[in-house]
């Protein structure tokens, strides 16, 4: 009996130690797993409040206005996203050697260690599709596609040579708006409603409007948060119909009932909150009573009804349809209401040449007939009503196109058309700061790439927050264990077109 007792006792003692042996090898993982993930819950902001902690006025209101860290130039902004990418060589980079050498091959120093989305082989130039004449004091150059244009020439800024890294719209587009070709990112619109709140507390701070029959082909996360608290990322309206989903009330819901109700919800909103301290709790606060706000003047803003007969001469607009011409519209509507910012992305500027649709004599003419009188009636209106002083204008797509015929490989093509291209395609500003009549940027002769002050996504964006009043490199949000910053690492200030 004792034998077995001295055994038994010697077998525990073994198991016991292969217990603590595979304990320790697991607790050392756990517990260092749990030292990398702590500041990554921490960064999500899953504790970035303490619980109980009273709220400060900016967590009741987040959309509240702010004064910028220094005195911006601009107090919002109206930026014109053409979703496809526009062809500079048809509209603003005028290029007469391109044209000379029209349906020769193209040189193989183009060519050499490039990638393309469809080119493959030895493509032919393509020259200039459009007829181009120098217009205004400034002698811009722009294209015949563009005539009502030209008549504004002088009051912007051109940007010749905007180059990125990215030759897929999704990617490029995200690139363009977030500072990143990933998900995740805080949209510009975003950062900047987060850095300055908002002027009108009955509308949201970023507001949304698109055209052209579909959304960027990055979806609404061009127009999202990301890391940022909810309540700043854009809200999408409709320019037709009701410009927000269920913003009447249901037959029997009264105005007190429904102030009422939102201030039960609410109650118990900030009570959850006060238990776990997730500030997307806050968002759901102020979306709920945003929403409420929102129905008293979200319907008379969107509505272009009441304008005068000669601003709907000036913009093209026909109330009750969707298009790039209403939004324009309402985008100045919406600025001098006081909303921060607003976006327009117009999709369908894609000019492949694959179809009559996507050609470059065709389609993309086009595509500029549908803009070239409302964005230029958005100027002259921002204009004569002294908001274009504080109002910076923006307009670009997410790359540029190629100076060579797009050719794939195995299809015939049967319309002239151009390939995705990030070395060198132009943008412009206008407004809020910008000089007047001023061009940065020179490309090469057949405007295939930058060759003297070359502009990079992140130069734009540090411009941008300038001009609101930002210092691009001290704008930061922590997340994830380190402040992040829409320019990331990089970016410089484009101070030859800072007026």
């Amino acid at each position: 009996m004792k034998h077995l007792d001295k055994l038994f006792q010697e077998l525990s003692q073994q198991q016991l130690e292969k217990k603590t042996r595979r304990h320790f090898l697991m607790d050392c993982v756990s517990k260092m797993g749990g030292l990398a993930l702590a500041p990554l819950m921490f960064g999500c902001g899953l504790e970035s409040k303490p619980k109980g902690l009273e709220l400060s006025q900016r967590d009741l209101n987040p959309l509240a206005p702010l004064p910028p860290p220094f005195r911006g130039k601009a107090k919002s902004i109206i930026y014109l996203h053409m979703a496809g990418a526009p062809s500079q060589l048809e509209l603003f980079d005028y290029k007469p050697e391109l044209a000379k050498y029209h349906n020769q091959p193209c040189p193989e120093s183009l060519l050499e260690g490039r990638t393309f989305a469809f080119i493959r082989g030895v493509p032919n130039l393509l020259g200039p599709q459009a007829n181009f004449t120098q217009k205004g004091e400034s002698g811009a150059w722009v294209s015949d596609f563009l005539p009502h244009f030209s008549q504004v020439i002088d009051d912007v800024a051109f940007l010749k040579a905007v180059h990125t890294d990215q030759f897929n719209h999704g990617p490029a587009q995200l690139f363009m708006q977030t500072g990143s070709p990933r998900l995740g990112r805080p949209s510009l619109g975003s950062w900047v409603t987060y850095g300055l709140g908002t002027e009108n507390q009955n509308l949201p701070g970023f507001v949304v409007l698109t055209s052209g029959g579909k959304t960027p082909d990055a979806g609404k996360s061009v127009w999202g948060s990301g890391f940022l608290p909810s309540v700043y990322q854009g809200v999408q309206c409709r320019s037709k119909g009701d410009p927000v989903l269920y913003l009447q009330d249901p037959d029997g819901m009264s105005r007190d009932m429904k102030k009422n109700l939102i201030s039960a919800i609410n109650d118990v909103n900030k009570e959850e909150f006060n238990q776990y301290g997730d500030p997307e709790i806050l968002a759901r606060i102020n979306q709920y009573e945003m929403a409420y706000r929102m129905q008293i003047e979200v319907p008379e803003v969107m509505d272009i009804n009441d304008e005068p007969e000669y601003i709907h001469e000036l913009y093209g607009t026909q109330p009750g349809k969707e298009s790039f011409a209403n939004n324009c519209l309402l985008a100045r509507k919406l600025v001098e209401k006081g909303v921060r910012v607003v976006q327009l992305y117009d999709w369908g500027w894609d000019s492949h040449g694959t179809d009559h649709d996507g050609s470059i004599d065709m389609g993309l003419r086009n595509k500029c007939r549908e803009i070239d009188r409302p964005m230029t009636a958005l100027l002259l209106d921002l204009k004569q009503r002294g908001l274009l002083e504080d109002t910076l204008v923006v307009w670009g797509g997410e790359f540029g196109r190629t100076p060579m015929q797009e050719n794939r490989e195995g299809k015939q093509q049967s319309f002239l058309g151009r390939d995705h291209h990030g070395d060198a395609f132009t943008m412009w500003m206008a407004g809020g700061g910008v000089k007047k009549g001023a061009s940065y940027g020179i490309t090469d002769d057949f405007g295939f790439s930058g060759v003297d002050e070359r502009v990079s996504v992140h130069d734009i964006h540090a411009t941008i927050l300038h001009l609101m009043g930002f210092d691009h490199e001290q704008f930061t949000y922590d997340f994830q264990g380190r402040p992040f910053r829409l320019t990331d690492v990089e970016g410089e200030l484009i101070r030859k077109i800072i007026a």
